[in-house]
C-alpha cells in the first residue's frame, strides 16, 4: 500500500476530490495548511500598508491505495491540481507497511 501526501492550493481542492473519486479513492484526508517552497510567499496591501506573508495558504491531501492504484491516483493530482504557475503543490509518495480498520479489526487493503 501507499500513502500519497499532495499539497495542492485551495481552489483546486474539491476539482482533484471529484477527479480522485472517479479514479477510485474511496476516502481522504484533507488539512488546511500554510507554507512556502519555491514561492517564497508573497506580499499584500491591507489598509494602505504593505506586509509580507511568508506562509503561503495549501491543502494537504493524504489517500492510501493499494500499490495497483497509487500511479493513477498520482497522475489524477497532477493534471487536476495543475495551473502551470509556480506554488501548484508537491506530491510525496510512501510505503505503508499496515493499516487497521479500528471498527472491524481488518488489517492491510481490506482496511482501506
Amino acid at each position: 500500500m501507499k500513502l500519497i501526501i499532495a499539497t495542492i492550493k485551495p481552489f483546486k481542492l474539491e476539482e482533484v476530490r471529484e477527479a480522485l473519486t472517479e479514479a477510485g479513492a474511496t476516502g481522504m484526508m484533507v488539512t488546511e495548511i500554510k507554507g512556502y517552497g519555491a514561492q517564497s510567499g508573497h506580499t499584500e496591501i491591507y489598509r494602505g500598508a504593505e506586509y509580507a506573508v511568508n506562509f503561503v495558504p495549501k491543502v494537504r491531501l493524504e489517500i492510501v491505495v493499494t500499490d495497483e492504484l497509487a500511479d493513477a491516483m498520482i497522475s489524477t493530482i497532477e493534471e487536476t491540481a495543475k495551473t502551470g504557475k509556480i506554488g501548484d503543490g508537491k506530491i510525496f509518495v510512501l510505503n505503508v507497511e499496515e493499516a487497521v480498520r479500528v471498527r472491524t479489526g481488518e488489517r492491510g487493503p481490506d482496511a482501506v
